[in-house]
């Protein structure tokens, strides 16, 4: 059939069964959102910044597995996506970015809102495109969707000139598999299906001899779906499991092999575990600094494994003794059948001991509300069944080491850039796909005023998103390094008491509550639990409560303040 282009933009959609959009209107991208406005099976979310519409969709896309959608305009529009785009890229997340741009002919020539968004998004995208013939427009949309879901997934962007939009095209309707495509269609030659099999066979014969193994899992276990095959592989060879910021919830916290959070701010226990082993198993991680530290020191004794599905990650930041490529739940699946059961030793011996010899302690030297209470309050109201957005900073670390999470996708947090001002987004994109879960954002003052406009998009589709704000009139995690490493010499991260979130929640018709004391939170959280509607609560925390255990920037991983 013949449409516009703008109208084929819609069916594209309709193929990869987007049922939700996020987006903000304007002049380059008119004729969409013309389109759009016939379109009742698509359900658009005008957020209030196209940032905050980037990290919804984001949210969207990391609470349900599907691939998120953004649609804004040219120029300011399209540049205001960037952040957003930088934070999938880093964690891995498929969204398709549409950018609407001037008409072929004003290119170049520094039209009104006219920027090279392709140019700028090129460090940050999977792959981008900007559309120059209105007949490719289809087959773009469908290659965009198919980049950013295979193999590791990513954002993509399609930047679509204002003629193309409204020229007239030859559509046809294609079925489209929308299923997660576990394998890239690219490896280096060093990585060939015999090489491989050989790494799996090497890698489950160091297993084998192993005494003291560890995993370390990370976001790549969440993004193949592959859980139920790391518990059964931790199971069979009695490994404990660590995991990284991104790698929350794929492995059950309540498993009595689960060590918690490893790195700068993981758990004691993890960190020797790493620091002792003679073997770790790094399973869709990538090794950042956060966790690695001081590399020379970072598992010194110990054979490592490195699967991942990304070649260009093995090897990067640790030398790997056997590099395995491939989708880690095929791989793990593989590796079950060939290792050898395991029984409890005495390693395994040894982490209980850590466990029980160095638990989290909760500090709080001068206030009556503590954070850590109020995350551990939050867990137990909730049973561990709500979905967990934060912010960045100390609000996100008290998140990952105090909210146990035993099912995958239900912590959304920004780990490669740490960006702050993304939780709010990212809660309204993980409420609008997952609507059978209570979705919670926990964050600090400095980082919720960044993009608490979005209390606007939230009070617009009445979502019921608890807004946990753990204030500190202050930026907690700079201020905590000013405090230890600069000599207390607090500047300008003392943000005041000039802000009542209490009122900014009451001008967004969004019920809201204030929490002075531990004895507080209890009661509190069960009445904002209990409202199927948008509530804030501000918890009011001493500015000098500080996350521990901590590393030093440049130590061992063992070396360890708390």
């Amino acid at each position: 059939m013949k449409i516009t282009g703008a109208q084929a933009f819609v069916e594209c959609l309709r193929e990869q069964k987007v049922d939700t959009v996020f987006g903000f209107p304007g002049g380059a991208v008119l004729s969409i959102y013309d389109a759009l406005y016939d379109a009742k099976d698509i359900t658009h979310v005008l957020t209030a910044h196209e940032q905050g519409a980037t990290h919804a969709a984001d949210g969207y896309a990391r609470a349900t597995g599907k691939v998120g959608v953004v649609i804004v305009t040219s120029g300011p529009g399209a540049t205001n996506t960037v952040t957003g785009i930088a934070t999938a890229y880093m964690d891995s997340v498929p969204i398709v970015v549409f950018t609407g741009q001037v008409a072929s002919s004003l290119l170049g020539k520094d039209s009104f809102q006219e920027v090279d968004i392709t140019g700028v998004t090129a460090p940050i995208t999977k792959h981008n495109y900007i559309v120059k013939d209105a007949a490719r427009l289809p087959d773009i949309i469908r290659k965009a969707f198919q980049i950013a879901r295979t193999g590791r997934p990513g954002p993509v962007l399609v930047d679509i000139p204002k003629d193309v939009q409204n020229t007239v095209i030859e559509y046809q309707r294609e079925e489209v598999n929308t299923d997660y495509v576990s394998e890239d269609t690219f490896h280096p030659h060093f990585y060939t299906k015999a090489r491989i099999e050989k790494s799996v066979q090497e890698a489950a014969e160091a297993i084998n001899r192993a005494e003291k193994p560890v995993i370390y899992a990370g976001g790549g276990v969440n993004i193949s779906r592959a859980n139920r095959e790391l518990v059964a592989f931790a199971e069979k060879i009695k490994a404990p499991v660590a995991c990284s910021l991104m790698g929350m919830g794929a492995f059950p916290s309540n498993h009595p092999y689960y060590m918690g959070m490893v790195g700068m701010h993981g758990t004691r226990f993890s960190n020797y575990a790493v620091s002792n082993c003679d073997l770790l198993i790094a399973i869709g991680a990538r090794f950042s600094d956060r966790v690695v530290s001081k590399v020379e020191k970072f598992a010194p004794n110990a054979t490592i494994i490195h699967i991942d599905i990304d070649p260009a990650e093995i090897g990067k930041n640790i030398s790997t003794h056997i590099p395995v490529c491939g989708d880690v739940k095929k791989i793990l699946q593989k590796l079950i059948d060939m290792v050898d059961e395991k029984k409890p030793n005495g390693w395994n011996k040894q982490i209980d001991e850590w466990k029980k010899a160095h638990p989290l302690k909760p500090r709080c030297p001068k206030g009556e509300l503590t954070p850590q209470f109020v995350i551990e309050k939050l867990y137990q109201l909730t049973k561990g069944k709500a979905i967990i957005c934060t912010e960045v900073g100390q609000n996100q670390m008290w998140a990952a080491q105090y909210y146990k999470f035993d099912e995958p996708r239900t912590f959304i947090s920004s780990g490669g850039l740490g960006t702050m001002g993304y939780g709010l987004g990212a809660a309204i994109g993980a409420c609008m796909g997952r609507p059978d879960r209570r979705v919670i954002n926990v964050a600090g003052d400095g980082s919720f005023m960044m993009n608490s406009t979005e209390l606007a998009t939230v009070s617009r589709y009445n979502l019921p998103i608890i807004q946990l704000v753990l204030n500190n009139r202050a930026l907690g995690m700079v201020r905590q390094w000013q405090r230890l490493f600069y000599n207390g010499r607090f500047s300008y991260t003392s943000l005041g008491p000039e802000v009542d979130f209490v009122k900014l929640a009451d001008a967004y018709g969004i019920t809201s509550f204030r929490i002075n004391s531990n004895s507080e939170v209890e009661d509190t959280f069960k009445k904002a639990l209990a409202m199927n509607q948008p509530v804030l609560i501000e918890c009011i925390i001493h500015p000098d409560e500080m996350v521990y255990p901590m590393v030093p920037p440049g130590a061992a991983i063992d070396e360890i303040i708390d």
